[in-house]
C-alpha cells in the first residue's frame, strides 16, 4: 500500500524522522540547509493549506503525466527537482529562524495540513489534485527533503 499522510503510521514516520533530525545534520544533495528545509517543507504545506500564494509553474511533460508518475510509481523522487521560485531558500521562501524554531513550525503546520478540509485544488506541476492526492503527495515530498538529510 501507498504511504500517505492519511495514515496514521505513514504521518507517525515522518514526524519521528522530522524529530530526529539534528541541527548539524548535513544534507547529501542540493543546496538548502537543514533549516532551509524545514522551511521549504512548511512553506510547501501552507501553500497547499491557502496560507502562502500558489505561483504557477511550467514542466516539460504534461500534467497528468507527471502526477501519475510522481505519485502512483512506486519510485523514490529523484534529486534536484525543479522548486518554485516562491517556495525557493534565497528567493522567496521563509528564511530559516533557529533550528528548534524552524521544526517545531514544520511540524505544526503538518498537523493543520493533515486537518485541513479545504485544500487547494490544484498543484503547479501536476494539475487537479484530490484531498487523497494532496496526502500521498505530502507524504512523499517530505520524504524525499527528509532522505536529503539522512533522516
Amino acid at each position: 500500500m501507498a504511504k500517505t499522510l492519511a495514515h496514521a503510521q505513514d504521518r507517525t514516520e515522518i514526524e519521528r524522522r522530522f524529530a530526529a533530525l539534528t541541527a548539524d545534520a548535513v544534507r547529501r544533495w542540493g543546496t538548502m540547509s537543514v533549516g532551509g528545509m524545514l522551511c521549504h517543507v512548511d512553506d510547501s504545506y501552507q501553500v497547499v493549506i491557502g496560507d502562502r500564494p500558489l505561483l504557477p509553474a511550467k514542466l516539460a511533460i504534461p500534467k497528468g503525466m507527471a502526477k501519475f508518475v510522481s505519485l502512483r510509481l512506486p519510485m523514490r523522487w529523484p534529486r534536484n527537482l525543479p522548486t518554485g521560485e516562491n517556495l525557493r531558500q534565497g528567493c522567496g521562501g521563509t528564511p530559516p529562524v533557529t533550528f528548534a524554531e524552524d521544526r517545531a513550525r514544520v511540524l505544526k503546520t503538518l498537523d493543520r495540513f493533515c486537518a485541513c478540509t479545504t485544500l487547494i485544488q490544484e498543484h503547479p506541476f501536476f494539475g487537479s489534485m484530490t484531498a487523497a492526492e494532496w496526502m500521498r503527495w505530502g507524504y512523499l515530498h517530505a520524504d524525499h527533503h527528509l532522505r536529503q538529510f539522512s533522516a
